[in-house]
């Protein structure tokens, strides 16, 4: 039976027990291959997200809140939605800050959304990005967007969790709920990020302890949680990054700020969601039902009573 994406997470270290890898061991070549092919070391999980008190479902919720969960966008996007004017309820232009009830017309740029007041299970899709791809709708270059080979979703979109740059490769993460995405994706919630990074030359321990220091970017400090070095052959060495934030080429910069460049970037996890190793670049997999009802949980989001039948997987381009 093939390795589930998910990763049961197990309870956050106090910050005097702090976890740490586990010392390096000789390996052979073609070990080394297989470690960077599937690089898994066992890993503590990102901290599961302080949920929010949850009102009942037919209570009135906040407007951009249900917008987000109808799969219009993420939260965020739908607060400048509401405070351009584009919205609104019962015939009035929407304010923020404003609830909507069951029986509220509500438009969006004067069309009627639907929205539902009972917890649904949210479509969650699993894609390994190639390098050469962009993660936007729309470019004026015209190139290749991971949007493209997506299956169509009823009554809403698909909301990339997080980005990666053109050039980097691996776990990209597509939801119908834009409650989710908020709840992965905003940095209060400090979800992990988990990178396989290649470089051209070998890390000094003083550099990789710096990096977990903190390094001062041009947009602030960054550093990772976690490095550890994960072998390869001749110039071409290989390390495991954990960093909790997602901006900008940050990865990348981290290690050209201390003189490393970076060859290869592949994302292997995204909180408590891995890359199956089966899932080539390419391809993509639709989690099943449980495994959506656990990141619900995992995240702090109401789970439905009873959970659907598992939607088709391991759909290919």
């Amino acid at each position: 039976m093939p390795a589930s994406p998910i990763r049961r997470p197990r309870k956050p270290a106090t910050a005097a027990a702090a976890p740490k890898f586990a010392k390096e061991t000789k390996v052979s070549a073609g070990e080394r291959d297989r470690k960077v092919e599937n690089p898994r070391r066992r890993l503590p999980e990102a901290p599961a997200a302080e949920s929010e008190s949850l009102e009942a479902p037919s209570a009135a919720q906040k407007l951009q809140k249900m917008l987000a969960a109808a799969g219009l966008g993420s939260r965020r996007e739908m607060e400048t939605w509401i405070s351009a004017g584009r919205v609104s309820i019962n015939g009035v232009t929407a304010t923020l800050g404003e609830r909507v009830s069951p029986g509220d017309r509500v438009l969006v740029d004067k069309r009627p959304v639907k929205m539902s007041f009972d917890v649904e299970l949210p479509r969650v899709l699993i894609y390994h990005k190639q390098d050469g791809e962009i993660v936007s709708r729309d470019d004026p270059k015209a190139r290749k967007t991971v949007f493209d080979a997506l299956p169509r979703v009823r009554n809403g979109k698909w909301i990339a969790i997080g980005r990666l740059d053109f050039n980097t490769e691996g776990l990209l993460i597509f939801t119908t709920s834009g409650e989710l995405a908020n709840r992965l994706m905003h940095p209060s919630f400090e979800v992990e990020r988990e990178y396989s990074v290649r470089i051209m030359g070998e890390m000094s321990q003083e550099q990789m302890k710096s990096m977990t220091a903190g390094i001062e970017l041009e947009d602030g400090k960054a550093y990772f949680e976690r490095i550890a070095e994960m072998g390869g052959e001749g110039s071409n060495r290989w390390y495991q990054v954990i960093i909790k934030e997602g901006r900008n080429r940050e990865v990348r910069r981290m290690f050209e700020k201390v003189g490393m460049m970076v060859s290869r970037l592949i994302r292997v996890r995204f909180g408590m969601v891995n890359l199956p190793p089966r899932i080539k670049r390419g391809q993509m997999l639709e989690l099943e039902s449980a495994q959506v009802a656990a990141i619900l949980k995992w995240v702090g989001l109401p789970v439905p009573e009873q959970l659907p039948q598992n939607r088709p997987q391991d759909k290919k381009r």
